[in-house]
């Protein structure tokens, strides 16, 4: 909900900070007081259209910060998150006006596009005035709110799963209805390749192996040559391991004598004799490993660079070749099976196809039950707001095939008759100003459970309306304050007397030659009841004005 409202230099106001509550809250003043220009200094916070001519003149900017507190769980948190923003505590919008007309917007201090405030916006508050273009009045989102109205969120999320699972199904029959058909246009070439790659028979790993030989065979006279010249030294005289070994005689047959003293060189001449030892023994076996057959070298090069070239040939590198290999039969044993996977496909595309129209219609039917109920519901709501002659109609419609997406296979659109025997139109082409704001009341009111926005403000929803009307109105939007915060601006003392908080909107006149400001008061009780009592008798209040505010506040007949 919105918690706070902070204005700087919009218009007339100079300096404005206003904290709201849950519950009904109300906004009165005289017209041209400047109730309007609040909600414009909202707007500018949600997003809204910046214009020069809302910067207080004189002055070279306005700022207008809301705060809200949007609840866990709120579409605004996805929204950050989505954006890597903070998503923790308050949430914090934020707009700066240029007197040039530019803006600057901001989220929890940080900069971001007005696109991106617009979206939060529209998730936080939904203003419905007279002659605005709102939510509520989109077609686009008039199919969602129906699923919440008539509880079929989970039937729409199983028709979304479907839906995807039969997108997955006609993918992979595409796919490989594109491969057969590809495979039997190159059924002569992949024979051919396959061939080659069976006659050569690469293995994976085999070019990095053959390049090691080739080179150990390459250098092999040289490696022989170093090999043996390092056995000759070692083996020099008596050789090194009989030196070693007649040195450790020796001093074995006093170490009795010295009592420990010899011990460890004793032990590190035994182990030098044994590596002396290991290592002539491993260079026999090194020098006996090489293969200097010309013939040899000859075999690993051709083969080396038969691999090689082969590789080049497919644009693939050497160890990729048994995957080629497998590809290529893999293609041709389609060919050669007569598409049976590719039936099984269509068979698995098929099935896909009718478990999405079944659950679609499924889905159909329950809506087409919800926008009963939900007509029957708006019914009754419009009638004690003077709309008894007026006809609300929730059109489902099925689409053609090739319209059938993840929500399903049916357009729904809310519609109005005003008129008896005229046929239903948009809400925003057939109702008034004032009309269409009672009807956006009543809706509101049916859907309040279904539509998650937190904050409604409602502009002058009883214009043209008085009495019992009005009366009716006031106790649907405290009914509807029940459940989410509103705020409207009204003219009527039924709608004001409703309130659970109240601010009275007025202009002054100020010193130091500032001009006409607007000032917005919170109106404790008793002065409450002097501004109902002004909206019941004009300029002059009189006593049974006051005794009518009075009933009024306390909920009595006059209410």
């Amino acid at each position: 909900m919105l918690t706070s409202l902070s204005i700087r230099d919009v218009v007339l106001i100079r300096r404005l900070d206003l904290a709201f509550r849950p519950g009904l809250g109300v906004l009165t003043g005289e017209t041209g007081a400047g109730k309007s220009i609040l909600l414009d200094a909202l707007g500018l916070a949600l997003g809204g259209r910046a214009e020069a001519r809302l910067v207080r003149h004189g002055q070279d900017r306005a700022v207008v910060t809301a705060v809200f507190e949007p609840g866990p769980g709120h579409d605004s948190l996805a929204i950050l998150a989505d954006q890597g923003l903070e998503a923790e505590g308050p949430l914090i919008l934020r707009r700066v006006l240029g007197a040039d007309g530019r803006s600057r917007a901001f989220v929890n201090d940080q900069p971001v596009g007005v696109a991106l405030l617009r979206r939060l916006g529209d998730t936080l508050v939904e203003v419905h005035g007279q002659f605005e273009s709102r939510r509520l009045l989109s077609p686009a989102n008039h199919r969602a709110l129906l699923d919440a109205y008539g509880g079929l969120e989970k039937r729409a999320g199983a028709v979304a799963a479907a839906w995807d699972a039969w997108r997955a199904a006609g993918a992979a029959r595409a796919a490989a209805e594109e491969a057969l058909a590809a495979a039997r246009r190159d059924e002569d070439y992949l024979r051919h390749a396959l061939a080659e790659l069976d006659d050569l028979a690469p293995g994976e790993g085999e070019e990095e192996s053959l390049a090691a030989a080739r080179t150990l065979m390459m250098h092999g006279e040289k490696l022989l040559a170093a090999m043996n010249d390092a056995a000759g030294e070692l083996n020099a005289g008596r050789g090194v391991e009989d030196a070693l070994r007649r040195a450790l005689r020796l001093l074995e047959r006093s170490a009795e004598k010295a009592e420990g003293r010899m011990d460890a060189a004793i032990a590190a001449l035994a182990r030098g004799a044994e590596a002396v030892a290991e290592g002539l023994q491993a260079l026999d076996r090194a020098a006996a490993s090489l293969d200097l057959d010309p013939r040899s070298l000859e075999r690993a090069e051709e083969r080396l660079f038969a691999i090689r070239a082969l590789a080049r040939k497919h644009n693939v590198v050497a160890d990729a070749l048994p995957a080629l290999r497998a590809d290529f039969a893999a293609r041709l044993a389609a060919v050669e099976d007569g598409g049976t996977e590719l039936e099984k496909l269509r068979l698995a595309e098929s099935a896909a196809r009718a478990a999405y129209a079944e659950a679609a219609g499924v889905l159909s039917a329950e809506r087409a039950k919800a926008a009963r109920r939900l007509d029957r519901a708006m019914a009754a709501e419009m009638a004690p707001l003077k709309l008894e002659r007026a006809v609300f109609a929730t059109g489902v419609e099925a689409l053609d095939e090739d319209a059938w997406g993840e929500s399903g296979r049916d357009r729904v659109a809310f519609a109005v008759a005003t008129n008896p025997g005229a046929p239903p139109g948009p809400l925003d082409k057939i109702a008034s100003g004032g009309e269409l704001a009672r009807f956006m009341l009543a809706l509101k009111v049916v859907l309040a459970r279904a539509d998650p926005v937190p904050t409604l403000v409602f502009d002058e929803v009883d214009a043209g309306v008085g009495g019992a009307v009005a009366a009716a109105v006031g106790a649907r939007l405290a009914a509807l304050a029940a459940t989410v915060q509103v705020l409207v601006v009204t003219h009527s003392p039924q709608v004001a007397a409703r309130g659970d908080h109240h601010w009275r909107v007025a202009k002054a006149v100020m010193e130091a030659g500032e001009g006409v400001m607007t000032l917005v008061d919170a109106l404790p009780a008793d002065a409450r009841q002097e501004e109902i009592a002004r909206m019941l008798a004009g300029a002059k209040v009189t006593d049974e004005a006051r005794a009518a505010a009075d009933s009024l506040l306390r909920g009595g007949e006059g209410a």
